[in-house]
Parts: C-alpha cells; sequence; structure tokens
C-alpha cells in the first residue's frame, strides 16, 4: 500500500486518481507530478514500485503545499481577513458566502437547515376590575 504525505492511496484505483486523496492535489496537478516523476499515469496504485512512490514523495515535496501544511495555511489566512476586518473577513465570521453570492433564497450550505419561525402565543387576557 503506498503512503503519501500521510495518507493511504486506494490500491485499486490509477496512480492518477489516488493522489487526488491527498489535500491539495487535483487531476491537473496529479498529471504534473506523474509527467516529473516519469510514473505512468493509468498504473494502478498497487502495481508501484517502491522507487516509483519515492519518486513520487520527492516531486511532491519539491513543488509543497499538501496536506498539513495547506491546511494550516488556509485557516492563517482566513484568520488574518477576520482580525483585520475585511468584508470577506466579516462574512467567514457570520459563516455566509463569501464570494459575492445571494443569500436571499439559496446558500442553504453555508448557512446551515432553516430555523423554523415559532408561532407566539397570546398571553390571556386578564381582567381589570
Amino acid at each position: 500500500m503506498a503512503r503519501i504525505s500521510g495518507v493511504d492511496l486506494p490500491p485499486q484505483k490509477n496512480v492518477w486518481i489516488g493522489l487526488t486523496h491527498i489535500y491539495g492535489i487535483g487531476r491537473s496537478r496529479s498529471a504534473q507530478i506523474l509527467a516529473k516523476a516519469e510514473v505512468e499515469q493509468f498504473r494502478k496504485v498497487k502495481d508501484l514500485t517502491e522507487t516509483d512512490v519515492s519518486h513520487i514523495r520527492q516531486v511532491i515535496e519539491e513543488q509543497g503545499g499538501v496536506e498539513g501544511d495547506l491546511r494550516k495555511e488556509i485557516s492563517m489566512n482566513i484568520k488574518r481577513l477576520i482580525e483585520i476586518g475585511s468584508y470577506r473577513g466579516q462574512r467567514h465570521r457570520r459563516s455566509l458566502p463569501v464570494r459575492g453570492q445571494r443569500t436571499h433564497t439559496n446558500a442553504r450550505t453555508r448557512k446551515g437547515p432553516r430555523r423554523q419561525t415559532v408561532a407566539l402565543k397570546r398571553a390571556a387576557p386578564t381582567k381589570k376590575g
């Protein structure tokens, strides 16, 4: 089983798809990594040799920006936006869409489930007298 950047790659998948299980690597970056490491894209992960895996690891380390480091960098960027009080930071703080999407009717994923409006019970009329 190939383990790269702390992630076990699924053995039954092609290498270029298996690499996308690593946070920060998509399909195009995966293809670039494999081209640099001189590994065929359509081989299965279980068919990789140790030298292939070490070449892939080496290329990923050269490029940088995957898994924990990338997650940390993104969270620090969001914290910075919140601290300086920018518009984007305010949207992050309120957990609303950040990139200009409409929120009047949509944005349920970001806003969460609808809050039901609770009908207020009227107080019983009191007799004065």
